[in-house]
């Protein structure tokens, strides 16, 4: 089993001019522990009653987290769960992670979703589709980033129903190999988990929709690939979890999650967690958490 750390939130003793570097101090402490993965939101507002915290509180734009994140790690694979596919022209985005793969020297997932928050996108004056549009421009994206990613020419033509990239470039190329694994977030039975058996090289399933839920969803996502006639065990299924060390959780908790998050199916359980940027928690996985699991 592998085990991710999602952070989400920049709310940090000593306000801005402590993000810099206790982001820093996070990140360095989770590769040392042995996270095989770190993670960042996409979101310009914080999610409301996330931790306690309001909409107003620290939020730093993805890519440009991540880039940093980069640049401070050498082994731990990088992410954005999920990107909000309205944010950005999605020719602009697969620009964007192509150049975090380049830096990260090829250990990034291309996490991409519908996008959810109405009010986040309304506030930045960034347009709001139907559910139907988003879903729409997300399979085009997903269908952009396939056939620019497996295209060995410098430049690619594509149209879709939402969007038209007719000359975008393709220099230079990911170094992940073959490229960027394409992680889609959301349980929806119908679109986005046929999306995943469709185009994806991995899934991504919160533990808020309750485990009777995601393990439905992992069924559904078989039910898919079998349709399509590809083999659901080449789809990474990925959990998002949150767990507080300081708060009510122990390291036994967490490692029995683990294994049922195993025993479902998953292979990749990531947490995020309130009290990360007291670093204990951190070193805690490291030394007590993920040795008991990795070999699950």
């Amino acid at each position: 089993m592998h085990v991710g750390l999602q952070i989400p939130s920049f709310k940090y003793p000593g306000g801005a001019t402590a993000i810099r570097p206790k982001l820093k101090e996070i990140v360095t402490t989770a590769e040392d522990a042995g996270f095989y993965s770190l993670w960042v939101m996409d979101h310009f507002y914080q999610i409301q009653g996330l931790f306690g915290e309001a909409y107003t509180d620290p939020m730093l734009e993805a890519y440009a987290t991540l880039g940093y994140i980069a640049g401070l790690t050498e082994k731990a694979h990088l992410g954005v769960l999920v990107t909000g596919v309205i944010y950005r022209h999605p020719s602009v985005l697969l620009k964007m992670m192509t150049t975090v793969d380049v830096l990260a020297g090829g250990r990034t997932y291309f996490g991409i979703g519908a996008a959810w928050y109405e009010d986040e996108a309304k506030g930045f004056g960034i347009p709001y589709p139907s559910t139907a549009e988003r879903f729409e421009l997300l399979e085009d994206a997903l269908k952009l980033a396939k056939t620019l990613w497996s295209s060995e020419a410098e430049e690619v033509s594509f149209a879709g129903r939402r969007l038209s990239a007719p000359a975008i470039t393709n220099n230079p190329r990911p170094l992940s190999t073959p490229h960027p694994r394409i992680m889609v977030g959301g349980t929806g039975p119908n679109k986005t988990l046929r999306m995943v058996a469709q185009y994806a090289d991995a899934c991504n399933i919160g533990d808020w929709v309750g485990a009777e839920n995601m393990q439905k969803a992992l069924d559904d996502l078989k039910r898919h690939c079998e349709a399509l006639g590809r083999d659901d065990d080449t789809v990474e299924k990925t959990s998002l979890c949150t767990v507080h060390l300081s708060g009510g959780d122990t390291a036994e908790d967490i490692i029995r999650r683990i294994k049922t998050l195993a025993a479902m199916g998953f292979t990749h359980a990531i947490f995020n967690m309130p009290d990360a940027y007291k670093i204990t928690p951190l070193e805690t996985f490291g030394k007590e958490i993920i040795p008991a699991v990795v070999e699950l």
